[in-house]
């Protein structure tokens, strides 16, 4: 029997204070997120950083909360279910997220009650990260030891090179250019990290890059056409740049009308693209003379995404790759 775990960020279980302040607390603790000190940021994290965002943070879920749950959680199970679909005969799959619930632990549990011998992780993240891939696979590492399992096993360390993938992204921007219009800049927006990491040899600015050269590449624009810019920085230390949110006031200031944002290193929809983009960059664009900004979905449940899901589990329960996500 084999079997495929499918791991995404996490989500809190809701928009109240009290559960965003539980998942803050799991997901900030995490040193492949803040690598500072334990005994310097801990006590800070717990003390200041959780009881003021919390609220903020809560507000800001509550702005996208829908009837069944989490966006993320929601665009997650969709894509799990129809990649069960896709692999029906050949995989067991469950969904798992990095912090809050369904916990990797939860995932991986129920595959070894499935009787799972050959198991596939599957970070839904398509570049490299430190702080997102390694972080899952500390998790799953950590889950095995104290379920006392060991499958044969394998893991995606990325999958921006899928050759499936650039294409997937491009038909996306496609289909709704089609019927939206074409705007005049066309933003790529990916998650930031800080300068520090990729300084300390995080490939992940680099993969960024290869990933956005790909699709610009499919669709035949340039650079000046389609920037490329980070979003989601928080304290002081400097991030990747440029910047979203100073690009778009920019673009705005100079006369730039019509703008579409594409964030194609989110593989599911959820704050970080429905409520930072699709809401706050929006309404900075629009306060410093914009007149548009339209943001384009993330591939969710995509038949192109799931088909491209599909193939990395049958490569690797194949056996035809290898765990890969190890760095130290």
């Amino acid at each position: 029997m084999s079997g495929v775990l499918l791991v995404n960020l996490g989500t809190p279980d809701s928009p109240s204070p009290a559960d965003v302040g539980r998942y803050l607390r799991e997901f900030l603790a995490d040193p492949r997120v803040v690598d500072l000190p334990r005994w310097l940021w801990l006590p800070l994290l717990y003390g200041v950083i959780v009881p003021l965002r919390r609220h903020r943070s809560a507000a800001a879920y509550g702005r996208i909360w829908q009837a069944g749950g989490s966006p993320l959680l929601i665009n997650s199970r969709a894509i799990a279910v129809r990649l069960g679909e896709s692999l029906q005969g050949e995989a067991q799959v469950e969904l798992a997220m990095r912090y809050g619930s369904p916990s990797v632990r939860e995932g991986l549990a129920a595959l070894q009650a499935d009787g799972v011998r050959r198991l596939c992780v599957i970070p839904m993240y398509p570049q490299y990260s430190h702080t997102t891939t390694a972080s899952v696979m500390d998790a799953v590492e950590e889950g095995l030891r104290t379920l006392h399992w060991q499958p044969r096993l394998s893991a995606v360390r990325d999958y921006y090179k899928h050759p499936c993938w650039a294409p997937a992204i491009a038909a996306s921007i496609r289909r709704f250019q089609a019927s939206h219009g074409r705007p005049e800049r066309l933003l790529f927006s990916l998650h930031g990290i800080p300068q520090r990491y990729v300084r300390q040899g995080d490939p992940y600015a680099e993969q960024c890059q290869a990933s956005v050269s790909a699709i610009r590449s499919e669709l035949g624009v340039t650079a000046a056409e389609a920037p490329m810019t980070f979003q989601s920085r928080v304290g002081r230390e400097p991030w990747l740049q440029p910047y979203t949110d100073q690009t778009l006031k920019e673009l705005a200031e100079s006369g730039v009308r019509h703008v579409q944002v594409v964030c194609p290193g989110f593989a599911a929809d959820c704050l970080e693209t429905l409520e930072e983009i699709a809401m706050l960059n929006r309404e900075l664009f629009l306060e410093h003379g914009g007149e548009r900004l339209d943001y384009i979905p993330a591939l969710n449940d995509a038949a192109e995404h799931i088909a491209m899901y599909a193939d990395l589990a049958r490569e690797h329960l194949a056996g035809e790759a290898v765990d890969e996500t190890r760095d130290g």
